[in-house]
């Protein structure tokens, strides 16, 4: 396989493509999944949510965002059932 300038394999050259800018950002921003597979097992399923910027100041990892979440999961009576989509 030829490479671009030396560096870059063509399979990685993206360059020649027309793509959509823009094109996932909501549903990114709405929130996201990335599942990890070994084969046909899953090995690692991590759900990301995006942090508007004012809350972000308050918490400002994952870490913080969690520990918040569990103390008011803490004062909930009763878990909800899963919503299906």
């Amino acid at each position: 396989m030829k490479k671009r300038n030396d560096e870059m394999l063509d399979k990685y050259d993206f360059g020649s493509q027309k793509g959509i800018r823009g094109k996932y950002s909501k549903a990114y921003k709405s929130g996201h999944s990335v599942r990890v597979y070994d084969g046909d097992k899953l090995v690692s399923d991590e759900y990301f949510a995006t942090i508007e910027p004012e809350v972000r100041a308050y918490f400002p990892n994952s870490k913080s965002i969690n520990n918040a979440l569990k103390k008011l999961i803490s004062i909930i009576p009763e878990k909800p059932h899963r919503v299906q989509k």
